[in-house]
């Protein structure tokens, strides 16, 4: 008799795994080329490294390593609570911000509920959903964005998640505060609103919205953030959302004990108090964008202007340049999984990397003479 392996849920066979941004060991093994000359502007990543002071704590922490992380993160709850001017019972840590995500599903949503998303938003939300045997119902986007009024008409008795990406990933678009909260006070109060804010740091000062404060006034709100951008420690994989204590609650009820490691608590806590590491990085973003918009309106190439830490790119046969670009040592990311054949995502690197990005762009868009180039921004 032929032994067979379990089989799974349906709902769970049918998932198509994330894929991530192509790493350069692995290209440079699949390209015969030296790691070195390659340049990752695929993941969204902070091109600085890390803060100084995060590498020391870090150091300073290694020696305990043997010993189990604190599994309640008091003492970098403690630092959010000071910044952040929130109670620490409001905060749950996780495993990168994805991990939160993860989490509002399992605590939430049960097989047959709905869960609903924009169009090309963020693809862990879809796979999420799937994962708890629940039905996604992505709302056509607007403008590349979210349609608020759209996704309010969404909602029906089975709708147990919103989830609402600002800025959104990887289309780059922006919700202001006045809309977005009125989105928030219409959404009947037994649906859970998950607000994705992985690129807040990012934004001016002028265009955040005082989200956390809504906390207080929505308790079916829950913010998540992470330090995996701004912050530069995307390796650690350390986030946090900010909630009512009614749903910070249920998440701890199935959060792992330790799904966050004690280096990336102490490796947080340092990040934290270094503020001018991250306006340092707002300031060299800032000027990373505007260098990318200027590149590619002078190669005719129609992009959507982006409040994160990357740009979209229209370039026609992307499949072809992205494999261009590939070739000389530049990994950007594809975005044909997101209902996006033609475009390609850039995340924003360092000055040089910028440029070498531009030029490698225009000889890959010179040997794809078929592409059709709009010279504005979308």
């Amino acid at each position: 008799m032929v032994a067979r392996a379990p089989v799974a849920p349906d709902h769970v066979r049918s998932i198509s795994p994330y894929v991530p941004g192509k790493p350069i060991d692995d290209i440079a093994r699949e390209l015969h080329l030296d790691p070195k000359t390659i340049i990752k502007l695929a993941s969204n990543e902070n091109p600085r490294g890390p803060s100084k002071h995060a590498v020391a704590a870090i150091a300073a922490a290694a020696a305990e390593i043997t010993r189990y992380p604190d599994g309640n993160g008091f003492a970098l709850k403690a630092q959010l609570s000071r910044k952040l001017g929130i109670d620490p019972a409001q905060i749950v840590l996780g495993n990168g911000s994805n991990d939160i995500l993860e989490l509002a599903t399992q605590a939430f949503l049960r097989p047959g509920e709905a869960a609903i998303y924009a169009q090309h938003a963020f693809a862990v939300y879809p796979l999420a959903t799937q994962a708890r045997g629940g039905v996604g119902i992505e709302v056509p986007a607007r403008d590349y964005g979210h349609d608020l009024d759209a996704m309010r008409a969404a909602v029906t008795r089975d709708t147990r998640i919103v989830f609402i990406a600002n800025p959104n990933n990887p289309t780059g678009s922006w919700i202001s505060a006045q809309p977005l909260e009125a989105f928030i006070a219409a959404v009947p109060p037994q649906v859970l609103i998950v607000l994705d804010e992985a690129y807040y740091e990012y934004l001016r000062r002028s265009d955040r919205a005082p989200s956390l404060a809504w906390v207080g006034r929505y308790p079916n709100l829950l913010v998540t953030r992470t330090f995996s951008k701004a912050y530069g420690l995307a390796a650690l994989r350390v986030g946090y959302g900010v909630m009512s204590l009614e749903v910070a609650d249920m998440l701890n009820r199935v959060r792992q004990p330790f799904n966050v490691n004690a280096l990336a608590q102490v490796a947080a806590i340092a990040a934290l108090a270094d503020t001018e590491y991250v306006e340092q990085s707002r300031d060299l973003n800032d000027a990373g964008l505007t260098q990318i918009y200027q590149g590619l309106a002078h190669l005719h190439i129609a992009y959507l202007p982006s409040r994160a830490n990357f740009v979209m790119a229209h370039v026609g046969d992307a499949s072809r340049i992205y494999q261009s670009l590939l070739a000389q040592g530049v990994i950007v990311r594809p975005v044909a999984n997101y209902g996006l054949p033609d475009w390609l995502r850039i995340s924003v690197g360092l000055p040089e990397e910028n440029e070498r990005f531009l030029e490698a762009l225009e000889t890959a868009l010179a040997a794809a003479p078929s592409v059709h180039l709009v010279a504005r921004a979308c």
